[in-house]
């Protein structure tokens, strides 16, 4: 039995090397000049030699390249007006607040306004606010930036000022 399978499996691997050895291969090129490659010869082809050798690459270095973390800018956000320690006149108590975002304003970024350290509106995607009806007296601002995910990624310095209004008792 053992003379049996020993003799089927030399048969098989003699076959095999050569049904290998007896392929040939052909290369020509078309009309276009693009290369054709066939088992069958065509006028003008040119018979390739091929070598049996394994194809074995070399081993590579599994260790994972050391990589720089990309530094993402820092955002700085300042209150431009009104200014620090200055004073807003206005009886209506209306108080326009501006901010300046640096590096550049980004999409998806968003700004909010705390006003004596409470929150005035939700954030929106641009710097300028317009407070209404505040009391006179003296008042602390600051701002916050968010990125995309909700994320506080920038705080403001506080600004204080002062809302002057004119007095019922005494207008001038």
């Amino acid at each position: 039995m053992n003379n049996i399978l020993f003799i089927l499996v030399l048969l098989f691997a003699t076959t095999a090397v050569s049904a290998q050895e007896s392929k040939k291969v052909f290369v020509s090129r078309d009309a276009n000049g693009v290369l054709v490659f066939s088992d069958s010869p065509q006028a003008d082809a040119e018979e390739l030699t091929l070598s049996s050798r394994a194809n074995i690459m070399a081993a590579t270095d599994p260790t994972l390249p050391n990589t720089k973390k990309v530094a993402t800018e820092s955002f700085t956000v300042e209150i431009v007006q009104p200014e620090h320690q200055g004073t807003v006149r206005d009886n209506t108590g209306s108080v326009y607040v501006s901010g300046k975002i640096s590096p550049m304003f980004e999409r998806g970024l968003r700004v909010r306004l705390l006003i004596d350290g409470k929150a005035q509106t939700e954030p929106q995607n641009n710097a300028v606010f317009i407070l209404r009806h505040i009391e006179r007296g003296e008042h602390t601002l600051q701002m916050e930036l968010f990125d995309q995910n909700g994320k506080i990624i920038a705080v403001s310095p506080v600004t204080t000022f002062y809302l002057h209004r004119a007095s019922v008792i005494s207008p001038n």
